[in-house]
């Protein structure tokens, strides 16, 4: 186990080296997500001072202390939530998370988030993991993306799923509905993102923003009208595939902050658009999923049916082909 606190010397090898990474390599027990989350809140001194983040380069000579908090009730409460639970042991738990439900606790949405539910759900399992408000919480999905999502129930299990995430060995497969014919219908979309500067909710690419890679195949046009296309992620950005697929001229149906509606629609669609489907719901499902597990270092995949709101519109947009 891991002491209340613990130093560290900068050796002459290390030096100029991230200090998240430096403590990752010296702090096995914790991962490197847990260790950047101690670092933003003052719990890391480095020659007995603060310093700004994790990205902070060492010296050869500095010490490096650390200090673990003690857990406290992680906020918020635990609340009754039912969860559609795809796989669950002692390590992980896989949800196929509702369109709707916020991650974790955010200015606007301080309950009634996943979070909530795993801490009802799994009880004690979940304290200290990757910080208070995101405890076991490995990747996010979009309030209104539905889908697979995967938490860890134990700091190993965080620390082995990060890495996975990080280095692109977690597989994430999306299913999308877009605007307009995807041409052409296959392909890799790149370019980094970051913070739009004009409106602060919004992503967008940007030169000095982080890379990102989406790997796109439409499985089916409806007509030019719209497409059912397919997304692989190998890195996992804010609002990538939205950002992505927009840049490119297909924004995805329902989506709020990119979506931009057709001016010439059928009348049948337009109604159905806006009386049927879900507001603020971009039309996107996190279908399929794969990791390696930590213990038992087994590869695991799971998928999931489309939602039912996504699969009504399929049905409406192919009710136009037979017209």
């Amino acid at each position: 186990m891991l002491s209340d606190s613990q130093t560290f010397i900068v050796d002459h090898q290390d030096h100029g080296m991230r200090l998240d990474k430096f403590l990752a390599m010296k702090v096995h027990e914790l991962s490197r997500t847990r260790l950047q989350d101690l670092i933003e809140r003052n719990c890391v001194l480095v020659d007995q001072e603060a310093v700004e983040g994790a990205a902070f380069k060492v010296k050869a000579g500095q010490h490096i202390e650390v200090t673990i908090p003690p857990v406290v009730e992680a906020y918020p409460s635990p609340q009754n939530i039912p969860l559609d639970v795809v796989f669950e042991d002692k390590d992980v738990i896989v949800i196929n998370k509702p369109a709707g439900m916020v991650v974790h606790p955010a200015p606007g949405n301080p309950e009634g988030t996943l979070v909530n539910a795993l801490l009802n759900h799994c009880g004690e399992s979940l304290s200290g993991i990757n910080g208070v408000r995101r405890p076991g919480i490995v990747h996010r999905l979009d309030k209104e993306t539905s889908g697979l999502l995967i938490a860890a129930k134990n700091d190993q299990a965080h620390q082995s799923l990060a890495h996975q995430l990080a280095t692109r060995e977690m597989g994430r497969c999306y299913i999308a509905l877009v605007w307009g014919m995807v041409i052409p219908p296959e392909g890799t979309i790149e370019g980094s993102i970051g913070r739009d500067a004009r409106h602060r909710q919004r992503m967008a690419l940007r030169k000095d923003g982080k890379f990102a890679r989406t790997h796109y195949n439409a499985l089916k046009f409806f007509g030019n009208i719209a497409s059912l296309v397919e997304c692989r992620l190998d890195t996992g950005r804010t609002h990538q595939i939205r950002v992505h697929l927009t840049t490119k001229g297909f924004p995805l149906i329902g989506d709020p902050l990119y979506g931009k509606q057709p001016q010439s629609l059928p009348p049948f669609l337009k109604t159905y658009i806006t009386e049927q489907w879900p507001m603020a719901r971009q039309a996107l499902h996190a279908k399929e999923l794969s990791f390696i597990h930590p213990t038992t270092h087994e590869k695991l995949h799971f998928s999931t049916h489309l939602p039912e709101d996504m699969r009504n519109l399929i049905h409406v947009l192919e009710s136009l082909l037979m017209k």
